[in-house]
Formats: structure tokens, sequence, C-alpha cells
């Protein structure tokens, strides 16, 4: 029996990819903070994700970022790569130039213009799907995308090649254990079922949830690796006290969107001074001091 894809499981980091305002990447502050994530040794990073902009940076940024991450990471944990876009053929050469870039798994978003129905999706990711060999996860990211993957849908894909594992977001009614078990029961044994959603993802762990794909652990991967520790051992009283800590934040990704918040407390941090892509705006100076107090929290 085929074992779920390491990169799939645990902790995925999603970093920033900072950038100027003619969106070229800045390598060393990418590097910089990929360094963090390997030294608190997460289970794997999500290069590109909603967090890294991917859809606000051309293939030549994208092959950057991709060749900064693995000359930094090293291999020493799998390195995910999102490669959304609008056109099924730009999206197989994005794969192809993560696959040889060296990364190890590919993350796959339906992005679009114009609604796309289920078939021309279930088209699109078996097209991309089979452009390398590396593993894929479906991005289930409708708030983005404006396209949600029913669960039938997600079963089909789930028996193509290569279709590992699916990131979903937060539930209806936060029914993790109902959703994970439907899920469960319509893919194959070794297919990740993993979420978004900083805020409840401890509790999608406790559930039985694989992987929490982290926008928090970009940016604070020890704090984010404690928690998943606990919840995937079961602990709830611990996980509890480290979500309390967690707090803060939670309530500022809600009010302004994490990415965002995100790009003020790496400029706070002194990572990085890149901006969200124009036109996002960075938050107010009023909510700033707000933004410190998160970040001593989790310190504390």
């Amino acid at each position: 029996m085929p074992t779920t894809a390491p990169a799939f499981t645990g902790l995925s980091a999603f970093p920033l990819t900072p950038a100027d305002e003619a969106g070229r990447v800045d390598t060393d502050a990418l590097q910089r903070l990929l360094g963090r994530i390997v030294e608190a040794k997460a289970d794997s990073i999500g290069l590109l994700g909603s967090t890294g902009i991917y859809m606000y940076l051309s293939r030549e940024e994208r092959r950057r970022a991709v060749a900064a991450a693995v000359e930094c990471v090293g291999g020493k944990i799998p390195l995910i790569v999102g490669i959304g876009t609008l056109r099924t053929d730009d999206a197989q050469a994005l794969a192809r130039d993560a696959a040889a870039a060296g990364a190890q798994a590919l993350l796959l978003a339906p992005v679009s213009y114009t609604p796309l129905t289920e078939e021309e999706a279930f088209r699109h990711f078996e097209a991309v799907a089979g452009a390398t060999d590396l593993p894929l996860a479906i991005y289930n990211n409708p708030s983005t995308t404006h396209f949600s993957f029913s669960e039938a849908l997600i079963q089909r894909l789930a028996g193509l090649a290569n279709i590992s594992a699916v990131k979903m977001p937060l539930p209806k009614g936060d029914d993790f254990t109902g959703e994970i078990a439907r899920l469960r029961s319509v893919t194959p044994a070794n297919f990740a079922v993993g979420y978004s959603g900083d805020w409840e993802c401890g509790r999608a762990l406790l559930c039985g949830a694989d992987c929490w794909y982290s926008v928090v652990a970009g940016l604070f991967p020890k704090p984010a690796l404690a928690l998943t520790r606990a919840a995937m051992s079961g602990d709830a009283p611990e996980v509890a006290r480290l979500d309390a800590l967690f707090q803060p934040l939670w309530q500022l990704f809600k009010a302004h969107g994490s990415l965002r918040i995100v790009y003020a407390a790496a400029s706070l941090l002194g990572i990085t001074t890149a901006q969200p892509p124009r036109p996002l705006l960075p938050p107010g100076p009023e909510v700033m001091p707000a933004i410190e107090a998160a970040i001593a929290a989790l310190k504390g």
C-alpha cells in the first residue's frame, strides 16, 4: 500500500514571497524566511501559495523564487510549489519549471476569470497533474478562486495518478469530523486531507486531518509547530493553551486579512520591508500596536 506523500502531512509553512513594486522577488529576504522554517523543522514548506502572492508574480519571478528556495532548503524538508494560473498550458509549464528546479510536490488552485464548470476543472487538473511525476495537492480555496470542489469532484480527481492530497477551507458548521470522514470514504487510503484557515486548524488536526497548511507558520514556525505536534498527539488541553497565545493574531487575520497582517509583522520583526503587491495596501498605523501585541503574545 503506497504511503501518503510526506509533503502533505503535519505542518506545512507558507511564507511570504517578498518582492519590490515591480514584482521582482527579493531572494535574500525569501531565504531569511525559509531559513526560519527549516530551523524550526516544520514538516514542509508551501512556496508560492496565496500568502506567497503567486498570482502577482511572472513566470520568471516564480522560477527565481523556486530556485532560491531549493538552494536555501537543500532538501532538508519537502518543498511544495504553487503553480496556479489562468491557462492550463501555463500551469503545465510552471509544474515543469518547479520539478526541474528540485521541488518535491505541487499545489494547484483552479484560477479562472470565466467561472469553471466541474468538467473544466477536472480536465485542467488532469492535464497539469500529468505534466510531471510530482505529487500534486488540490487547492480548494473558494474565497479567492470562486470555485468550490464538490466531494464528488474530489473523489474523481483522487483517482488520477499524482493527485495525492486536498487543501480544504474550513467546513460549514466547523464539522471537521464529518467532512473528513466523508472525504476518507471516497478517496484512496494514501490520499491526504488537510486544512487552511489558521484559527481552526488545531481543531482540524485533533479531528484527524493530515495537514495544517499554515499562513502563520511561514513567519512563526516554532509556535505553530508546537501547536501542530500537540494536536496530532491528541493533547486537547495543550492545543487550547497554545491556541490562546495565537488569539490576538487570529483576530487580526479575521479583521484585516492574514496577508496584510503577515507583511506588517514581518516588517516589525526586521525580516523584510516588502509591502503587499498593489492594489493591496498595508494595515493603517492604527493597527500596528495590535500587531506588536500579537507578536509579543507569541514570544511570551
